[in-house]
């Protein structure tokens, strides 16, 4: 199948010269948007919004109706893996994601199988086939999974958390135990990632959005190592066409280069790193996506275009090489307006 008609996304993963700087943002279709609010009422919870293929068709489509984004990602969860592994993922609300049955013995981590996606994932699956026919080849689709580790943070947790201090004791106490829930993990989102490649998706990006708690030699064992095995066993092209991976590590930023050289196309980063300081130290290797605060979009609609420009600004010169976004993913009461302003400053802007 050809490139989309505005392939700038793609391009820009590649490290192909592109007509402007391509934006898209983490969590783009969500509870910031009125629309997204409407449609998560129709589907009585936020799992079975998830889990019907048309609605969540609909919600991914709906940011790229309202803003010229260059970008449509799935509308899914991290943590539809571990549902399918059967640890009972449910939504308590204002508290986040919980499981029912978490990993704290030894006997289930030992039980522990990857599911197959074509089976317990179908839902996933089906979106990502309908969203393809309903994008009509207009802009790229990203399809994503948590990384192995913060998969795992959730599962041994239990859900959320703020010290992990559960998942970290099993690290140091019981670190063979762990290893075998990343290696399952591994698998599993190895499995699901081809399976959303297979059925559409053009770009997929991996959320390693808790091995920044990590130590530097946890990192590098728990997390790194098995983000490493996943783009391994990656389906690199499809239909002739390659299909790229992005690595974003919140928190990561001071293990920039390790994660440069995972094999990944290009490499996530918050807010709290430098672009043009990244550039320079990651060279040629991968592309960069990033970086804005995604508080800075609660400021004046003035602030939001100087803070946009700086970013783009920070990264250099050259129209290669980078993609924008926020440092992580966009809040649920930014105001939509202050989106629009962002994504036409990227757009307008013009490098040196």
């Amino acid at each position: 199948m050809a490139r989309p008609e505005n392939d700038d996304f793609l391009r820009a993963l590649l490290r192909e010269p592109t007509t402007r700087t391509p934006v898209w943002l983490m969590r783009q279709a969500g509870r910031y948007l009125p629309e997204y609010c409407e449609t998560r009422k129709r589907a009585g919870s936020f799992l079975e919004l998830c889990k019907t293929p048309s609605l969540a068709c609909e919600v991914t489509l709906q940011p790229l109706a309202r803003y010229d984004l260059d970008a449509a990602i799935l509308f899914s969860d991290i943590l539809t893996i571990p549902d399918a592994m059967g640890l009972g993922l449910y939504f308590s609300d204002g508290e986040g994601p919980k499981f029912e049955r978490p990993l704290r013995e030894e006997w289930a981590i030992r039980d522990l199988a990857a599911p197959d996606p074509y089976d317990h994932l179908r839902y996933v699956l089906d979106a990502v086939a309908e969203i393809r026919r309903a994008l009509n080849n207009s802009v790229p689709l990203i399809g994503f999974s948590g990384s192995p580790f913060t998969l795992a943070c959730y599962m041994v947790e239990g859900g959320s958390s703020d010290d992990f201090r559960t998942v970290k004791t099993m690290l140091y106490d019981r670190p063979d135990l762990l290893h075998r829930v990343l290696e399952v993990n591994a698998e599993a989102v190895t499995r699901y990632l081809n399976a959303q490649i297979e059925c559409g998706v053009q770009a997929v990006q991996i959320f390693d959005t808790w091995g920044g708690a990590l130590s530097h030699a946890a990192f590098r064992e728990f997390s790194l190592a098995y983000i490493e095995r996943v783009i391994e066993g990656l389906t690199k092209t499809r239909d002739g066409e390659r299909v790229p991976c992005i690595v974003f590590t919140k928190g990561g930023g001071q293990w920039l280069e390790a994660i440069a050289a995972c094999g990944c196309d290009a490499v996530g980063l918050d807010w709290t790193t430098h672009l043009g300081e990244a550039r320079h130290r990651v060279g040629e290797k991968v592309a960069l996506q990033g970086n804005m605060d995604p508080i800075a979009l609660f400021a004046s609609p003035e602030a939001v275009a100087r803070e946009a420009t700086r970013v783009l600004e920070s990264f250099g010169g050259g129209m290669t090489g980078h993609v924008f976004n926020l440092g992580h993913g966009i809040h649920q009461h930014t105001p939509p307006d202050n989106v629009a302003v962002l994504v036409e400053t990227v757009h307008r802007y013009v490098r040196k």
